[in-house]
């Protein structure tokens, strides 16, 4: 990969003035197949945009489907996604980019899904906090009140293994925290995350969930009947990544930070320390100075994690709903 030519990142979708020549050429990831959500709900209109705003929507979307947001920063500090998108075409020697349709993808896509973009009101402010790393845009599927239910939003996640002291506390603490006016957020993984989706929707109120794969298929699998479940009770679930894109370990990892900043705490009920995603949730978390509250582990072999985190001091022992809930005010 070429280096892009550093320049002061701004924020999410802030561009410095006057606008400067690209100087650096873009590398491309390779490509992913992206088919179309499908066609099971009917656009929203509340991000219906004129056309002279779609182009804009459409390159950031081409954008993020072939790079990662620090590959682009500088550049996006300086020029408008569309700049930078038909900069990339145009010195793509493979052709792959003159090849993407960003209008047609867009389309297809937003049949379900919303592509939301840094100039949208809804946009979460707390995501400029990733810096280079902030996302070029959100998939977006289901009530997208992302204003109202990212501002209390609360992380709980942990071990996709876990026990049954683990869940138990899990449905304990995800209650307390969505009956006390936070938004429970996690990913819809075995164990831990949802067990904590399924405890906030037995009381009633909405969770916003984190997906490592496009919006089309739930991850995992058999999760299906939960993703459905979310938008349908007024939840919203959000991805990184187009309809169609399949989970990996780098998926994973990207889903688990945007996770960390979404929220404003991370309760980690039980994680073993190779428990890569609820970590790396955890840890992305300690480093944007959100707290992370651990309740005591009732398995210390399958706590290694949470343990390690609080004899660091990036953590903080929360011996029940109630602890957490003060730690939150």
């Amino acid at each position: 990969m070429v280096a892009v030519a550093a320049a002061p990142f701004l924020g999410c979708g802030h561009r410095a003035q006057p606008h400067r020549p690209l100087t650096a050429p873009l590398d491309p990831a390779p490509p992913i197949a992206a088919p179309a959500c499908p066609p099971d709900a009917a656009p929203s209109r509340r991000y219906a945009v004129p056309s002279t705003a779609l182009s804009e929507r459409a390159a950031r979307a081409a954008l993020a489907a072939h790079f990662a947001p620090h590959q682009i920063a500088g550049h996006l500090a300086h020029h408008s996604a569309e700049d930078v998108w038909q900069y990339g075409v145009r010195h793509d020697a493979s052709g792959r980019l003159a090849q993407y349709k960003p209008r047609e993808e867009l389309a297809n896509a937003q049949l379900t899904c919303q592509f939301v973009i840094p100039s949208d009101d809804v946009w979460p402010a707390a995501l400029a906090d990733l810096g280079a790393n902030c996302p070029l845009g959100l998939w977006v599927r289901g009530h997208e009140q992302l204003p109202e239910l990212t501002a209390h939003a609360v992380a709980v996640t942990g071990n996709r293994a876990a026990t049954a002291q683990a869940l138990t506390r899990t449905q304990a603490f995800a209650a307390a925290v969505a009956e006390a006016g936070h938004t429970v957020t996690a990913t819809l993984a075995y164990g831990v995350d949802s067990t904590a989706h399924r405890a906030a929707a037995r009381a009633g109120l909405a969770t916003l969930a984190v997906l490592p794969r496009g919006l089309d298929h739930a991850h995992p699998h058999d999760h299906a009947q939960l993703l459905s479940s979310i938008p349908a009770s007024g939840g919203t679930v959000v991805s990184l990544f187009r309809p169609g894109a399949p989970a990996s370990g780098a998926t994973l990892r990207a889903s688990a930070a945007l996770l960390a900043a979404l929220v404003r705490a991370v309760v980690l009920v039980e994680a073993l320390d190779h428990a890569e995603a609820a970590m790396h949730t955890a840890e992305v978390a300690a480093d944007l100075n959100r707290p992370v509250l651990v309740p005591p582990p009732t398995d210390e072999m399958r706590a290694d994690g949470s343990l390690r985190l609080l004899a660091e001091q990036r953590a903080v022992l929360v011996p029940d709903p109630a602890h957490a809930l003060a730690a939150l005010r």
